[in-house]
């Protein structure tokens, strides 16, 4: 392996790349040279300038290497011309043999020329003069995976993978373990990355205004090139050329430019636009640098570097699909003959030539040869691999898909796979790298459900099944909770899984699976579980379940066992008190009642201590998304209820009633409990109105004082007339402008999350017009007469917050001495407040630090938690990123510092395993309760009427028996029939009943009957002819 230092030049190293037969880069320039001299000598001697730019001492740009064309034949000829122009004054200007080289040497960059790292990344933002330090938070761990990025898996060496974890460039060591963090240069996140083929370079393509594209040195980790206005906003993928001496970018919306660079010159060569829609993917064809091939949404493209009259062009050909249905392409391969080889949603093969589907690959009785879309296909030693999104990898014979062609109309080909290998259940494979240790077939796996895995793919007597290395959730992070005695979190997300961290030794220790996601999650306080063994999770189908952590090496069952976990978890009870899924949960300061809040628009009471027996609910205005207990300091416990759309309520600590007293109740619901309302009214024009009076107003008097000094001046220079002058100065004044307009909002903004600050006052963030401030707020008088959705409340106060008009806060947390509060923002940055203590109004919060560390444009943070001493922040978002920070301390952490599981209860391993909740439409205890007294209430009736039945029957038996006693008894002594008829009306009014039902169906069926007697005499008389 080379070092940096001893690279050929750009020419030398793209012309040894090439056969003999193959036309390189530099020989079509060379081409382009020779034309445009000869059809521009006209031109020669129009000026003896050397066109050059370019800032810096190393960096100056050399113009053969920076014409910039549109796409294909769009390209207009005056921008032709221009370009002829250029390029035949820069080759036919005169100068000496020494000047030549000395100009050379001005505008090639050192080789041994490397930017400062610490200068390029962005560092995190302190108020001016606060003596924040730069180093209050610093990143340690990162336990997340955004696994559902484009190509975020590449190797760097047989040990090294690195991938993106929202603001930052993770290199992570596959046997130690330990993380090497790169930060992002924009502060915008980071949109792609890439691998030079001899792996001593890797490519970081940011996301931002005009993002670039830094070039570092591996494994020195050094910034080495940067390139510059490649795109608008984001890069969407990157590749080199076999040999690497070219790299190429594409952007993504709204301008999906692509470029092929000069890197090391960092220059561009060619430039056009791609597509107009999203393109996933631009790559080489390994055997001729010419050629190019993109694909995205709905398209693929074929690109050739042509050699035109004026210059070299990039002239792109879209694929037809013909017959076949346009699909959106992920994977493709380019073949070593010019064919392209594609993937599609379906699952079955496309073989592309000359811009056509040639043939449509399936396997037999036309199965797919995927179940789902083809997300990359590669050739390696002979052979074609498909990667499927169904967790598949098939092996395919070359010959056979390269020599593929249609045998019917239907344009489809039958073919086997070789070999394939089925990874797992629930894999969804993304894209795979293989990995360099000679003898050994080894790939590394990015799988979207949430793994790395290593795989082995020689199909031979020792292959080794598929060893997932890596496990993490997929998707947002919904929830988070710090255990309150150790270094222990949870999570959970709507992957379905509930994870268990130690972040002080930052290691995964267990993971639980179940049938439905999860959307919120708490830890069991002490108070309830001594030990810290307890977190209760809310899922999305409503039900609620209690786990308990352990250490399964301290159960006798495991003793002397080997591989046993360091920690498990065992489900302790289950519920389900709703029907929407749970946003939130809250445990009382002592311990005693538990609330769980749900989109379902209900709150609802457990009492912990009787093994969470239900107390009852109560109907909120809105969708719950925040619960939180007043604190110690209060005197009462109340309950904070904040509705997402703009209801807060407060609720007083529930009655808990006797067994006997609610065992006749229909229902759960709670009516009689005095609940006080908040309902927001915007304020923030009147806020804005108020502020722009008040800078008015210093401002007003600032000129009054300047023009009393004015006016003083004037008098002591002019004595009698200064006064005069003064007055003609007045005369000229500014009209002001017209103060900001009261605005209120048609639709309540969502409250996004709140806290409490004093008996009966809250703080709440909101977002949308709202955003920009945090709102002190507080309950009016509780009056059982007023209607709640009629209520219109202001906020008494105010805090306005730099630059969050359109990142507001979504998390709030702080410091156990409520010194320091921790925001998560909704662009994924972190921001903390330094506070003064015991200042529930906020009245300094002013300085703060704040900095980017999950995706800015879908990582919004989700959770935000300390550690139980402080020594830890926990941060998670909806990029799937688990990020740990330790907080700045003059007291430094011990290095083997350890979270500590808790020990099993006696018996735990005999406790029979609660029966689960596992279907989604189960009845919520709600409904359980009220299907079980309409079942009681409906039980009672049948009984009612079963004993009716029954004396009705001994009745009727009665009178059949007196019935036949009469007739037993002589003629002249028989009664008549209706002698027993106890009223001859009832009798007369059932007939009378009876021929009007029977008279109302005649005239409903009377034209039914007629159209059938119609129709049967038409059928006779055609009988009769």
């Amino acid at each position: 392996m080379k070092e940096p230092g001893d690279q050929d030049s750009y020419g030398e190293r793209l012309d040894r790349s090439k056969s003999p037969g193959k036309r390189s880069l530099s020989s079509l320039k060379s081409a382009s040279r020779s034309a445009v001299r000869e059809g521009n000598k006209a031109s020669e001697d129009a000026t003896d300038e050397t066109l050059t730019e370019g800032g810096g001492e190393s960096y100056l740009e050399d113009d053969d290497y920076s014409m910039e064309h549109l796409e294909g034949s769009s390209s207009s000829f005056q921008d032709d011309y221009v370009e002829t122009i250029r390029e035949s004054q820069y080759l036919e200007a005169p100068a000496s043999a020494s000047e030549g080289a000395e100009e050379e040497v001005k505008k090639k960059i050192s080789e041994n020329f490397f930017y400062d790292y610490m200068e390029l990344v962005l560092m995190p933002f302190v108020t001016p003069d606060s003596n924040i330090p730069l180093d209050l938070l610093t990143l340690v761990h990162s336990f997340g995976y955004d696994c559902k990025k484009r190509a975020n898996l590449q190797l760097l060496d047989s040990n090294t993978v690195m991938y993106i974890a929202g603001n930052q460039l993770i290199l992570l060591n596959l046997k130690t373990k330990e993380q090497i963090y790169l930060r992002s240069s924009s502060g915008r996140g980071i949109g792609v990355i890439g691998v030079h083929p001899d792996k001593t370079y890797f490519t970081v393509a940011e996301k931002g205004v005009f993002p670039k594209i830094i070039i570092y040195e591996y494994p020195s980790l050094r910034p080495y090139r940067i390139l510059r206005d490649g795109t608008e906003l984001a890069y969407a993928y990157v590749d080199f050329n076999y040999d690497g001496t070219l790299l190429a970018s594409v952007g993504s919306n709204p301008d999906h430019t692509l470029i092929i660079w000069n890197w090391k010159e960092e220059q561009p060569i060619l430039k056009t636009k791609a597509f107009s829609q999203e393109v996933f993917k631009v790559t080489f064809n390994p055997e001729d640098d010419e050629q190019l091939t993109t694909a995205g949404s709905g398209h693929i493209k074929f690109w050739e570097i042509a050699l035109t009259f004026t210059g070299l062009k990039l002239q792109g050909s879209l694929g037809r699909f013909g017959k076949t249905a346009t699909t959106d392409i992920e994977g493709y391969m380019e073949l070593p003959d010019g064919k392209v080889l594609s993937g599609s949603e379906w699952g079955n093969m496309l073989l592309w030539e000359g811009g056509l589907i040639k043939v449509e690959l399936c396997r037999a009785a036309r199965k797919s040869c995927h179940q789902g879309p083809i997300n990359q296909i590669v050739l390696d030693e002979g052979e074609v691999i498909t990667i499927g999104a169904d967790g598949c990898i098939r092996i395919w014979d070359f010959e056979t898909v390269d020599t593929a062609d249609s045998i019917d109309e239907t344009g489809l080909l039958e073919i086997e796979p070789i070999n394939e290998l089925q990874v797992g259940k629930n894999v969804k494979l993304f894209s795979m790298i293989k990995m360099n240790e000679i003898g050994s077939n080894f790939w590394l796996a990015q799988d979207a459900s949430g793994a790395i895995w290593k795989l082995d793919l020689s199909f031979s007597n020792i292959t080794q099944d598929p060893d997932c290395l890596f496990s993490f959730h997929s998707g947002a992070i919904e929830a988070l909770a710090v255990s309150p005695l150790t270094y222990l979190m949870a999570t959970t997300a709507l992957d379905c899984s509930v994870r268990i961290y130690d972040f002080a030794s930052k290691t995964p220790l267990a993971q639980m699976k179940f049938k439905q996601g999860g959307t919120a999650l708490a830890w069991v306080p002490r108070l309830v579980s001594y030990n810290g063994a307890q977190i209760i999770v809310g899922f999305e189908d409503g039900v609620v379940r209690v786990l308990e952590l352990y250490d399964p090496k301290r159960l006798t069952v495991f003793a002397g066992r080997k591989k046993v976990s360091d920690a498990d978890i065992n489900l302790k009870q289950v519920f389900k008190p709703h029907t929407a899924r749970v946003t939130a949960l809250a445990y009382e300061r002592d311990g005693e009642i538990l609330a769980t809040g749900s989109e379902d628009q209900t709150v609802f009471f457990f009492e912990v201590e009787k093994d969470y027996k239900p107390i009852g609910y109560i109907t909120t205005p809105g969708p719950v998304c925040q619960l939180i207990w007043s604190p110690n300091s209060h005197p009462d416990s109340t309950l904070l209820i904040i509705c997402e759309n703009g209801y807060v309520l407060e609720t007083p600590y529930p009655t808990i009633k006797e067994e006997e007293e609610n065992r006749d109740v229909v229902s759960y619901e709670i009516k009689d409990m005095h609940i006080k309302c908040f309902h927001f009214s915007s304020v923030k024009s009147k806020t804005l109105r108020f502020i722009e009076i008040e800078k008015r107003k210093r401002l007003k008097e600032l000129k009054e004082k300047q023009k009393e000094e004015r006016r003083k001046q004037l008098a002591a220079e002019m004595g009698g007339n200064g006064e005069k002058e003064f007055h003609a100065e007045e005369e000229e004044v500014e009209a002001e402008e017209p103060l900001p307009e009261i605005f209120i909002p048609s639709t309540p903004c969502h409250i996004l999350c709140g806290f409490y600050s004093e008996p009966g006052k809250f703080w709440v963030s909101l977002g949308g017009y709202d955003a920009g401030f945090l709102y002190h707020c507080e309950f009016p008088p509780y009056d059982k007469n007023s209607a709640i959705t009629e209520m219109k409340n202001e906020p008494f106060d105010f805090r306005r917050l730099e630059d969050t008009e359109d990142n507001p806060i979504q998390a709030i947390t702080f410091s156990i001495h409520q010194d320091l509060m921790f925001c998560g923002m909704q662009d994924g940055a972190i921001r903390v407040y330094i506070l003064s203590q015991n200042n529930p109004s906020l009245m300094n919060m002013v300085d703060y630090w704040h900095f980017n560390i999950h995706d800015n444009n879908y990582g919004c943070v989700k959770g935000i938690s300390t550690s139980f001493d402080d020594r830890f922040l926990v941060t998670t978002g909806a990029d799937s990123n688990i990020f740990v920070f330790t907080i700045f301390s003059e007291f430094e952490l011990k290095k083997s510092i350890k979270a500590k599981v808790p020990s099993p209860r006696f018996g735990i391993e005999a406790e029979p395993i609660p029966e689960d909740i596992e279907d989604p439409k189960s009845y919520s205890i709600e409904n359980a309760r009220r299907k079980r007294e309409h079942d009681k209430l409906m039980k009672e009736v049948e009984e009612i009427k079963a004993g009716k039945r029954e004396k009705l029957k001994a009745l009727r038996n009665e009178f059949w028996k007196l019935l036949e006693m009469n007739q037993e008894l002589p003629k002249h002594m028989q009664f008549k029939r209706t002698d027993f008829d106890v009223d001859s009306k009832i009798r007369a009014e059932i007939a009378r009943k009876t021929a009007f039902k029977i008279h109302e169906v005649e005239k409903e069926l009377a034209w039914e009957k007629e159209k059938h007697e119609l129709s049967l005499m038409k059928l006779q008389n055609r009988k009769q002819f």
